[in-house]
């Protein structure tokens, strides 16, 4: 029987690429984006997905976005949960608009999405994997409302594991750390690429692609007994101590 996924933020980035690997394993897709023009673009060429706009912040669209999914694939045996923003600033040039702009999409949305789907998830015993960040797990410079938004996330993956667990349901969350994504090319540095790589202890960035190895594997049956677990998939940037930039010299 032909499994499906729904993933927020699916018109790029490490959305998309989950998409792909998903289809290529078989499953079919619900590609839900907020950004028209990106979803139709991304969308156009995959055969096995649907794309829906929808705004994960905004709990009127998720109330109508769920049952047209249904309607469509009439099941969901995964949720991933994407979508977000990244607005990066001092804390004190985070005001509350900035600081709620932020939330509203990597928080709420996560929220709003996973209550809508739990019935959906009940019926197939599916797995929810949110996609948390380093950032969630490590403090790190302008990322006063990103990093708690993410921290935020990976509690409530814990939550959703420990509730939704007596349903069949499984709750796990990504950390993703530096990315090679489009965006992070164009705004780094060569010397924020160069302390990246330091920092990393296998000296690269992750790509979109092997993100989304790890997320469809903890979407899968392989891991039918792992949940309420927060995996760095971060190239070991989460491990590294002070001072191993300079021992590597």
């Amino acid at each position: 029987m032909t499994k499906i996924a729904l993933v927020t933020g699916a018109a790029r980035g490490i959305g998309l690429a989950t998409t792909k690997l998903f289809l290529e394993l078989g499953w079919q897709v619900a590609m839900i984006d907020r950004d028209l023009p990106a979803l139709d673009s991304a969308s156009a060429d995959l055969t096995g997905a649907q794309k829906f706009y929808c705004d994960v912040s905004i709990p009127a669209e998720v109330e109508a976005t769920l049952p047209a999914v249904l309607k469509h694939f009439g099941q969901i045996d995964a949720l991933i949960n994407n979508a977000g923003v990244a607005d990066f600033g001092p804390i004190e040039d985070t005001n509350f608009t900035r600081w709620r702009t932020v939330m509203e999409t990597n928080l709420d949305g996560v929220f709003l999405m996973t209550q809508a789907t739990i019935p959906a998830l009940r019926q197939s015993r599916g797995a929810v994997v949110n996609i948390a960040s380093i950032s969630g797990l490590r403090a790190s410079t302008l990322r006063v409302a990103y990093g708690t938004s993410k921290a935020a996330v990976i509690q409530l993956t814990k939550q959703q594991a420990v509730e939704l667990g007596e349903y069949g349901i499984r709750a796990n969350c990504v950390c993703p750390g530096p990315v090679r994504t489009k965006l992070a090319m164009a705004v780094h540095t060569q010397d924020i690429i160069d302390a990246y790589h330091d920092a990393i202890p296998l000296n690269r960035y992750g790509s979109e692609r092997e993100i989304a190895e790890v997320i469809v594997f903890l979407a899968s049956d392989k891991a039918s007994y792992v949940t309420g677990q927060i995996i760095a998939a971060d190239g070991g940037f989460d491990s590294t101590g002070v001072g191993l930039p300079a021992l590597r010299h």
